[in-house]
This record gives structure tokens, C-alpha cells and sequence, in this order.
């Protein structure tokens, strides 16, 4: 939670056939200023658009339909709010998971080397590219076990060898959609452009090939220890600060 606000995350599929550029048009233009209206008090939305053209680093989830864009709500009363949102979004033909998270800033902008703070107006999209990843804790892991790997392990171990301007952690409390898929964390990490999710060099903070390998095996380990490489889900999308 944030300045006394619950932060929901919802998680769009759009309708069939609808273009990448076609969801920031409807998101932006109708959606957003609907959400505001129905009690967002700080908003932002997250889109794979066609500004977002970049290949995601992780495998591809066999017989799983991508989601399309991610919604960040912080309102005053969950309960009371989340009904106006969840009726703006499917109006406009979406279909939608929603959460109930304790989001954690691990990185704000301007935050470490990678990159400035941020200078950029609400509505404006953010510079770089965000990758946002649904993840299910498996089934080996109680859920202590899994915060302590990924938060104690894979946070410091990705921050340090990795280029990130801005890295969120939404830990679910609980889902507040009917058969909402079973993430229990959703991460928001942004990157200062696409190279540097598509160079390897750059993703992983390498600088010659012996230690590319050397991070890539790091990570995998770091990764695998909370994870399912199977299971794993990272959308690539913009980021835009609708009210902040």
C-alpha cells in the first residue's frame, strides 16, 4: 500500500483481433479517464503496444493466451471502488484479473546508475521498455520459503548485475475477480531501452563472453530456485502514468 491507498492490479486479454496500437487508443483514451472517474486516485496503465515491439526474455507459456496490458489502481476504499473500474475495463471489451497487492518500490527511478529520476509528465509515455512478469509460486515452496528466495535472493542478485531504471514488486494478498489466474506476484521492471532486454550483453551486465556466462548461469540458478522456467510469464510492455 502506498500513501495510505490499496493498490489494485488488473490484468487485461483483450478482444480478438484488436491491434496493439488499437488498445493504447481505447486504454488511454477511454478506459483511463473512465477509471478516474470511478475513483482512481493515482492510476497507471501498462500496454503492449506497438511502441513495445520488443521480444520477451522469457520461455513462451505453451497454450497460454498473452495478457495484453496491466492496470494499476490505487483507491481509498477496495471494496467499495473496485466495481467502477472492473465495469470501465469490460465495457471496453476486456477481460479482467484482479489482485489486491502490497506493492514494494525495491527501485525508483533515479534510484541507482541506470538511470535519471523522472522528469516526465502524467500522461506521457515512460522512456525504455517494461516488462511485466506474472508469476505462480510452485508448489515445492511454502509460501515463506518463496518470499525469502525471491526477496532475499533474486532481488539483490538481479539488482546488482542487472541495467534497471525502475524494479516493483506486487506481492498478492489476495485475488478480488472471480477465477482470477493464481499469480502471486506480479513484477514491474523497467529498462532504460529495448537493446538492453535484447543484448545479452546489456541484460545480463556482461562484458565479455566469459562473464555473460558466468551471470547467465547466476541468474538461472537465482531464478529456478523460486520459479518454473514453464510457468513463468514476462509481458513486454509501456508504461504510462496516467495521475501520479
Amino acid at each position: 500500500m502506498t500513501d495510505q491507498l490499496d493498490k489494485l492490479v488488473y490484468v487485461l486479454w483483450g478482444p480478438e483481433g484488436r491491434a496493439p496500437r488499437a488498445h493504447r487508443e481505447v486504454l488511454l483514451g477511454d478506459v483511463a479517464p473512465a477509471l478516474l472517474r470511478g475513483g482512481a486516485e493515482r492510476l497507471q496503465v501498462n500496454i503492449a503496444d506497438d511502441l513495445a515491439d520488443v521480444p520477451s526474455p522469457a520461455p513462451k507459456v505453451l497454450f497460454d493466451e498473452p495478457a495484453c496490458a496491466q492496470v494499476n489502481a490505487y483507491v481509498d476504499d477496495p471494496t467499495e471502488r473496485r466495481f467502477a473500474l472492473e465495469d470501465a475495463m469490460r465495457a471496453a471489451g476486456y477481460e479482467v484479473a484482479g489482485y489486491r497487492v502490497d506493492e514494494q518500490i525495491y527501485t525508483e527511478y533515479g534510484g541507482n546508475r541506470h538511470s535519471g529520476p523522472r522528469d516526465w509528465p502524467d500522461g506521457e509515455r515512460s522512456p525504455g521498455v517494461l516488462a511485466v512478469t506474472l508469476m505462480e509460486r510452485p508448489k515445492r515452496l511454502s509460501y515463506d520459503e518463496w518470499i525469502r528466495r525471491w526477496h532475499g535472493r533474486q532481488s539483490p542478485v538481479s539488482e546488482a548485475m542487472q541495467p534497471r531504471a525502475r524494479y516493483v514488486r506486487n506481492v498478492v494478498l489476495e485475488p478480488i475477480t472471480p477465477g482470477a489466474p493464481p499469480f502471486e506476484g506480479i513484477v514491474e521492471e523497467d529498462w532504460p531501452s529495448a537493446k538492453h532486454v535484447t543484448d545479452p550483453y546489456l541484460f545480463y551486465g556482461a562484458t565479455n563472453p566469459l562473464e555473460l556466462a558466468t551471470n547467465m548461469a547466476k541468474m538461472l540458478a537465482s531464478v529456478t530456485a523460486f520459479l518454473d522456467l514453464w510457468r513463468i510469464r514476462t509481458l513486454m510492455m509501456s508504461e504510462y502514468f496516467i495521475k501520479s
